[in-house]
């Protein structure tokens, strides 16, 4: 499985929507994952992929990972198994 394929799977799992019905244009207030989903989707992104993800759910607009859409936080995903060498 692909990493933009697991990163919508597991967000659709928190939107509680079929990974079909998640696209890389949408936001995550657009699939209707509130503040605590979008903790619970790190942490399971982290689990997923053995990576660290640089977030601070007190104060997200200061971090440096890029929640403002599903291919945004892909594409920070991608960046941070090639930066963390698990890729």
């Amino acid at each position: 499985m692909s990493v933009k394929d697991q990163v919508i799977a597991i967000i659709a799992e928190q939107a509680l929507l079929e990974p079909a019905d998640v696209s890389a244009e949408n936001t995550l207030a657009d699939l209707g994952v509130d503040s605590l989903g979008v903790v619970e989707s790190i942490f399971a992104i982290e689990e997923a992929f053995d990576i660290n993800v640089p977030f601070n759910a007190n104060a997200p607009e200061d971090s440096s990972f890029d929640i403002s859409s599903v291919g945004a936080i892909i594409a920070a995903v991608e960046g941070l198994i090639a930066e963390q060498g698990k890729g």
